[in-house]
């Protein structure tokens, strides 16, 4: 045999041979896998796990399903800021003595209705009596350059003087009437009245004794002061406001500043009275508090009934300028656990539940801020029972 046929027949035979190692032998069964054991063990066939949030509507569903686009709307956000009652600073006034001296005597208390003039205390000053006197003396001085001004005259006119005396002696009442008139001034800097005046220089009496006085009609709200207690002018005895009206303050914080706006109708929540209150903002500061990063705001609130009182706590609710934005109904939504979820449509009465993050209920509407498109559809009807659906499914 040639060497080339002799290499081809050994070739052939070693394949021959290795196709009958790997072949299996008649009889023999090859080794089961670990998912037929398990079959085999258990008797039960693996099944493809069920989406625990998708859901379909049975056939004999008892609720009404309705399902509808998500759609955008205008929408007013209601920002909530704490605030509180405060006194409306241009009907309220801080009254002190006019004079030095020591109170003698106390007519008005906390929460008493005075009206303009009432006496509210009396006090006892001698520099009130100094002052009185120091008019007493330029009154008369006054008066006396006065005569001798008419007698000058009566000289000049038959020739007795010179003009240079008659002009002298003009100049002395000059001078006389103007120390009146300083004396006079500074009796009604110490709180005389102009009638006291006059009747002080027709008397010649002095009284060394002044009433602490009144000049607002309203409610007596503070009072800083005690018999035989010594006062001066810097100090505020009393503050008497009027509290037909009263303002209501909240911080805003400055994040949320530009979305309000003098002239704003705003809802005012009282908590100790149970009411819900109407103003107006009046004010809003120019400037942010660099500590706690809030902008003020004030609102005019009327309180003819005293109901408010200044200190209590309230809740400034603001509505901002409406912005387009999407909603849902509040019925669509449906709690599981502590996240909002609503049933969005995959297939012909086909639902899944989707997580989303929802805004406060403003009329019955959520607005959407993140987890729904726009003309998505949703289950807006029925969703609370088909969720219970769900659920049973579940269980199952």
């Amino acid at each position: 045999m040639k060497p080339n046929a002799l290499a081809l027949a050994v070739l052939t035979a070693a394949l021959i041979l290795a196709g009958c190692k790997d072949s299996p032998k008649p009889g023999a069964t090859t080794a089961p896998t670990a998912a037929a054991l398990t079959e085999a063990a258990t008797g039960e066939t693996e099944v493809p796990v069920a989406d625990p949030l998708a859901v379909t509507v049975p056939a004999n569903f008892g609720a009404d399903i309705k399902v509808a686009p998500v759609g955008a709307t205008p929408l007013s956000d209601t920002l909530r800021v704490a605030g509180k009652v405060d006194f409306d600073e241009y009907r309220v006034t801080r009254i002190g003595a006019t004079v030095t001296g020591r109170v003698i005597e106390i007519h008005a208390h906390l929460g008493q209705q005075v009206k303009v003039g009432d006496a509210l205390a009396v006090i006892n000053s001698t520099e009130l009596g100094q002052a009185q006197l120091a008019y007493l003396k330029a009154r008369a001085q006054a008066d006396l350059q006065a005569r001798s001004v008419e007698r000058a005259r009566q000289l000049f006119a038959a020739d007795v003087i010179g003009k240079a005396e008659l002009q002298r002696r003009e100049s002395e009442l000059a001078i006389a009437s103007a120390e009146q008139r300083g004396a006079a001034d500074q009796l009604r800097v110490l709180g005389m009245s102009s009638g006291a005046i006059g009747r002080l220089g027709s008397s010649g009496v002095i009284h060394s004794v002044t009433p602490v006085v009144s000049t607002m009609a309203g409610t007596v709200v503070e009072r800083q002061v005690a018999p035989g207690q010594v006062v001066q002018p810097s100090d505020a005895l009393y503050m008497v406001a009027d509290l037909s009206q009263v303002w209501v303050t909240a911080e805003v914080p400055e994040q949320q500043a530009a979305l309000v706006k003098s002239g704003q109708s705003v809802d005012i929540e009282v908590p100790a009275l149970g009411v819900r209150l109407t103003g107006k903002l009046i004010y809003v500061a120019d400037t942010v508090n660099p500590e706690t990063r809030t902008v003020t705001v004030r609102s005019a609130v009327a309180n003819a009934n005293r109901q408010l009182k200044p200190a209590m706590l309230a809740t400034m609710l603001i509505q901002a300028a409406p912005v387009e934005r999407l909603v849902v109904p509040a019925q669509a939504v449906v709690r599981d656990g502590d996240a909002d979820n609503v049933f969005v449509e995959v297939g012909p009465q086909q639902f899944r539940l989707a997580p989303v993050r929802l805004g406060p209920d403003v009329d019955g509407r959520r607005p959407v801020l993140s987890g729904l498109k726009p003309e998505q559809r949703i289950l807006v009807s029925g969703a609370f029972h088909l969720n219970n659906e769900r659920k049973r499914k579940e269980l199952e």
